[in-house]
């Protein structure tokens, strides 16, 4: 059920009959072999749950059998390592492979994630590390299994807010990336243990970005209706001024209690973790007037405001087991 091939060089895909010789075969290795292709043999092998192929050659035209999702090997495989290749981008035929667990992509040459990732269902862990990969999609916070997110040594420069969505996430790894601040939604990570954050930027300066454009007329009439809580049906308004006012966000100030749509002001507030380290969170403000507990980065660390904002982050704080940023 198990077949691990020597390193050696191949002077061409799988062998030829594997299928015959293992026609039950469960985990295959042939990581360090040379190969440039994996071939059509692939899908010959049914029962496969495991596949190896760490640092190889793939990552060309032709690398992945074409119908790989769709062959019997689409619906049983749940570990796929590639990791240590020649891929420049996630291969659109692993997309397919709707049952798949755990996938290893470190070590490559990818730029980007595809918003499709999202397709893997299933995935519970996914390793990306060691890439050019500059953003993360928000369509990753759509794996609802997914529990360990490794996006190590990339030159990813901010996480997008989704993220907050992956409740099953218990690690995720973002060191030595191009980072400055995390959103402020991390925090609704309910079962994320460990955190890694060094090697980024945030470590040794932050962003304090505090332009402001002033709100357009509809922003100001939307905030009134919603702070006011004017009545209104959907038979009173375009559809699209309805659709307007159901994106009000509110302002995380608890002595404000407005919202804002568009206009808002960007602060990063400080906030302790593991008793030990302080890390910027990114916050938005309605107004630069509100003064906010979020707004502490800017205060003394004796501030009742501070304080507040500390309070904020103690349940994760405690949570957390791991914070690593040196």
């Amino acid at each position: 059920r198990r077949l691990v091939l020597s390193p050696r060089r191949l002077s061409g895909p799988l062998p030829a009959g594997l299928s015959q010789w293992f026609p039950a075969l469960e985990e295959l290795d042939v990581s360090g072999t040379g190969l440039a292709e994996l071939g059509a043999e692939l899908l010959a092998l049914p029962r496969l749950r495991t596949l190896l192929a760490k640092n190889n050659r793939l990552g060309g035209p032709g690398s992945l059998p074409k119908g790989l999702g769709q062959a019997p090997l689409g619906r049983s495989l749940r570990v796929l390592n590639l990791s240590g290749n020649r891929f420049a981008e996630v291969p659109p035929a692993l997309l397919g492979l709707r049952g798949l667990q755990s996938l290893s992509l470190g070590g490559n040459r990818l730029h980007s994630i595809p918003p499709d990732i999202q397709e893997l269902r299933s995935l519970e862990f996914l390793y990306l590390g060691g890439n050019f990969i500059t953003s993360i999609p928000p369509e990753l916070a759509n794996l609802p299994s997914l529990s360990y997110l490794v996006l190590c040594d990339n030159k990813i420069q901010s996480i997008p807010p989704q993220l907050a969505q992956l409740h099953s996430l218990r690690s995720l790894s973002l060191h030595n990336n191009l980072l400055t601040y995390l959103p402020r939604e991390i925090l609704n990570l309910v079962h994320l243990e460990e955190l890694s954050l060094r090697g980024n930027p945030l470590v040794v300066r932050f962003v304090r970005d505090l332009t402001y454009n002033p709100p357009s007329l509809q922003e100001l009439a939307g905030r009134t209706i919603k702070t006011r809580n004017v009545p209104y049906a959907p038979s009173d308004l375009p559809e699209n001024l309805v659709r307007y006012l159901s994106l009000a966000s509110n302002c995380p100030n608890p002595k404000c209690g407005g919202v804002y749509f568009d206009s808002c002001v960007r602060q990063i507030k400080f906030v302790d973790f593991c008793g030990k380290y302080r890390l910027p969170l990114m916050h938005y403000l309605c107004s630069p007037e509100c003064s906010s507990p979020c707004s502490s980065a800017s205060q003394s660390s004796t501030s009742q405001s501070e304080s507040d904002s500390e309070d904020e982050a103690s349940v994760a704080a405690r949570r957390m087991q791991k914070v690593l940023l040196g």
